[in-house]
């Protein structure tokens, strides 16, 4: 694929289009000067979860890899594979063109589709990536007449499904129901709120190793691990850096 038809397919318009970086190699290849890209603090996050996971040789799945930054970046950190699930066919496309100009497709196996959570459980992998996919059920996927109550419990049925076909999981979701700040997911739209309805939820399924929360030092963002501190709702960080990234290990893989 050339460059020229990579970059037109990063820039198709789509709901969740320009919104993450290009991983660290590509963005060399790419000429991204002129291109409108809204970072979502990827590398930050990459950083925290490369602190605390382990993904050498690992077979990863990454659920709704948009345009494939950390798909990219694992596999450049020393993953054996990585299984790239994604529901946006441009988004695909982009990355199944960019794994050939990475001569990096043999260890990227791509699927154009939406993952169903109830009927994807027939392989297993190391480790699985979940970010900020499952606030979306029942408008980017799923039953579109989904009431906000069942929706929460799906999202928790959801993460107990992935515990039959990950070691690993690394979770994170946004507060607002289907991207709708008038839909709070919780009452007062804290992580407090966020982290025991993830606990208690999954607790007979996952084990929660690390909690990452983003903190502002010295004008950079950087994630740390949860405290008494950064627990509390810092509204000045806006909602995305709000959500809290759970790292966690399945009780019955």
């Amino acid at each position: 694929m050339e460059i020229d038809e990579l970059r037109k397919l990063y820039l198709e318009k789509s709901k969740h289009s320009n919104y993450q970086i290009l991983s660290n190699r590509l963005s060399q290849i790419i000429n991204i000067d002129k291109m409108l890209i809204k970072s979502r603090y990827e590398s930050e996050r990459l950083e925290y979860i490369l602190k605390n996971v382990d993904v050498k040789s690992k077979k990863v799945l990454d659920i709704g890899g948009n345009t494939g930054f950390f798909t990219f970046e694992l596999i450049e950190n020393g993953a054996e594979s990585v299984h790239y699930y994604e529901g946006n066919y441009a988004h695909a496309e982009f990355v199944k063109g960019a794994a050939e100009i990475l001569k990096v497709e043999d260890k990227i196996e791509i699927t154009n589709d939406y993952f169903l959570f109830e009927e994807n459980l027939d392989r297993k992998y190391d480790l699985v990536l979940l970010l900020n996919v499952l606030h979306h059920i029942g408008d980017d996927y799923g039953d579109k007449e989904l009431l906000m109550g069942k929706a929460k419990e799906n999202i928790i049925k959801q993460l107990n499904s992935l515990a039959k076909i990950a070691g690993t999981l690394v979770f994170q979701m946004g507060f607002n129901w289907k991207g709708n700040i008038q839909q709070c997911l919780f009452e007062n739209g804290t992580k407090e709120e966020m982290i025991s309805f993830i606990k208690e939820g999954t607790k007979d399924y996952w084990r929660i190793l690390k909690i990452g929360i983003a903190e502002l030092k010295n004008g950079t963002i950087e994630y740390c691990d949860l405290s008494k501190e950064n627990i509390c709702r810092w509204d000045h960080l806006g909602e995305f850096l709000n959500r809290p990234i759970f790292i966690m290990e399945s009780l019955i893989f």
